[in-house]
């Protein structure tokens, strides 16, 4: 989504006359604790006098020039930070400048960790994708300071936000009851619902066949479409299922265990094999109904009605999959979006052959699906290199990046070129009248120098996502947004209230030993499943040895942390 207003946010607080911040050891969460030289006084603090800055909510943030380093990356598509329209605004708005330590986006994490290790860190870390473990980690350590006072005295939005989104606080907020850092909120409807499959809905209509709704009916349409010709070529070259662990939720199998039980593993790097039931943890893999799971997965798959490839393929393998000419080959596909398949576009309208199924209905009467809403990783720290004014300075900056006007120029760059207000009867992809239009340009350039994109962190509601325009007709060029809204309320009826929760924060004391036992439990459970659906293990004979193989792999203590973790 695109945005960009020119108000000015209206202030309601005011800085107090004198404001004392104390330094605090790293530990205690009331207080931001700064190493900088430029600090007098060890524990007394200092004063920050009323005359440094204008009242909250109003600007410029500080009266004089202030120059704050900060770390972000470099995104092949921005052409220049130091130079790029939002940035030249922000800083005039502001009256912060900004000392850019950029690196390439690849490159961000092997280089984040090296400055934080090594102490070559800057007062920002204004794009970080901080870990929880990295945010209590650097927390402890007094490297990231504690938001908590700031946020109270000098950033109305984030305070208003933290009341306004219900797993905002608890995502954000360490088990020492510090928060570090700030996350990038992108609600998004259909990333919510990001657990689905795509069918091909002119096959089913060229075979005569209805939408299955359960297990058993899936796979009599897998086996239609493997056998009887529904692309008409007079070849059996049709692929019924297909998907890649590369994409986002491209688990061939993730979609079709939850008929059975709660599969939360969805790609490469998420997923617990955890469920919550009467805020019991248990683990699901070793379940009967996860070997029922099991069982139906190897049934398509030795039949053919999965392809082989949907276990190593990455997601350009897909599209070429998907825009084999001259036919189409592919009958479903799972992924959060089908355009990782297909261009969406009216000259090429092969993508209009597809629906999304809603969950099945498994033998047992499950019938459900995942909820991805949450925070896993934030964005925005304040270091111990921090004086206390630009502690105060770079908050009230970050509160400034949580407002919608800041949200529309940072993602869309200056009204005009990017985006436009929308004109009376154009309609959002809710069919209520729409607050801003994307301008789309005939000539896409590679890179632009408006916009940060989504640089920082960010507050992309979803009402404000729901209020750019779009086009009503699901399948016409424009009409994209609509369609996954659309085919996204398919799924939040069924919604699991069973899969452990996003955002939950494991104690630091434990947080080595989970993610040590997470890997070989994961490692395990994965590259067992693989084997039983592709038949190079019995599930009938091996099943009772795979399960007792969890007793060395330390499972009791890996469902203790966690349980500690939901009680906290």
């Amino acid at each position: 989504m695109r945005e960009k207003w020119k108000k000015t946010t209206a202030g309601i607080l005011t800085v107090a006359l004198s404001c004392v911040i104390v330094l605090a050891g790293c530990s205690n969460g009331s207080n931001a604790p700064s190493n900088n030289s430029s600090n007098e006084g060890g524990d007394k603090g200092t004063q920050v006098q009323e005359d440094k800055f204008s009242p909250v909510g109003s600007f410029p943030i500080v009266k004089e020039p202030m120059t704050i380093k900060m770390f972000a990356p470099q995104l092949p598509s921005i052409e220049n930070m130091e130079t790029n329209s939002f940035t030249t605004m922000l800083q005039e708005k502001t009256n912060i400048k900004i000392a850019w330590d950029l690196v390439p986006n690849n490159a961000l994490e092997d280089r984040k960790q090296l400055m934080l290790a090594s102490g070559d860190y800057p007062e920002v870390i204004l794009q970080g994708n901080l870990t929880r473990e990295e945010q209590m980690k650097y927390g402890k350590q007094g490297v990231f300071l504690p938001l908590n006072d700031l946020i109270d005295k000098y950033a109305p939005n984030i305070k208003k936000a933290l009341a306004d989104i219900p797993y905002m606080k608890s995502s954000i907020t360490a088990p020492d009851g510090n928060i570090y850092a700030l996350p990038q909120i992108n609600e998004c409807y259909h990333c919510d619902n990001a657990l689905k499959l795509w069918i091909n809905k002119a096959w089913l209509d060229e075979l005569g066949l209805a939408v299955p709704t359960t297990t058993e009916e899936f796979y009599q349409v897998m086996k239609a479409f493997k056998e009887k010709d529904p692309n008409k070529n007079g070849k059996k070259d049709e692929i019924p299922l297909t998907g890649s662990d590369e994409m986002w939720v491209g688990n061939v199998s993730a979609f079709l265990m939850n008929a059975f039980i709660v599969d939360d593993y969805t790609e490469k790097t998420a997923g617990t094999f955890l469920q919550v039931k009467d805020d019991k943890v248990d683990f699901v893999a070793n379940k009967d109904e996860w070997k029922q799971g099991l069982e139906y997965l190897n049934k398509l798959y030795k039949e053919g009605l999965i392809d082989p490839a949907a276990f190593t393929q990455n997601a350009d393998a897909i599209q070429q999959l998907a825009n084999r000419e001259p036919d189409n080959i592919m009958g479903a596909l799972t992924t959060a979006l089908i355009s990782y398949a297909y261009n969406m576009s009216d000259t090429q309208p092969r993508h209009k052959d597809y629906v999304a199924l809603a969950p099945l209905k498994g033998p047992n009467g499950v019938q459900q699906t995942l909820n991805f809403a949450g925070i896993s990783k934030s964005q925005f720290a304040i270091t111990n290199k921090a004086t206390e004014e630009q502690q105060i300075a770079a908050i009230r900056l970050a509160d400034y990046l949580y407002t919608e006007e800041a949200i529309v120029l940072q993602e869309n760059g200056p009204e005009g070129t990017g985006w436009r207000k929308a004109e009376e009867g154009e309609l959002d992809f809710d069919g209520k009248q729409a607050k801003y239009s994307v301008i789309t340009h005939k000539e896409k350039k590679q890179t632009q120098n408006g916009s940060w994109e989504q640089i920082g962190p960010s507050l992309r509601t979803y009402a404000y996502r729901s209020s750019w325009m779009t086009n009503q007709d699901i399948l016409a060029d424009g009409g994209y947004q609509t369609r996954l809204n659309t085919e996204s309320k398919k799924y939040e009826p069924f919604r699991t209230k069973e899969m452990y929760p996003n955002g939950v924060f494991i104690a630091e004391e434990d947080a080595e030993m989970a993610a040590q036992l997470k890997t070989t439990i994961i490692d395990y459970t994965k590259s067992n499943m693989a084997q039983f659906i592709t038949g190079s293990k019995d599930i009938g004979k091996e099943w009772d040895s795979y399960v007792k193989g969890f007793d060395g792999l330390q499972l009791d203590q890996y469902l203790a942390i966690y349980q500690k973790a939901l009680n906290k």
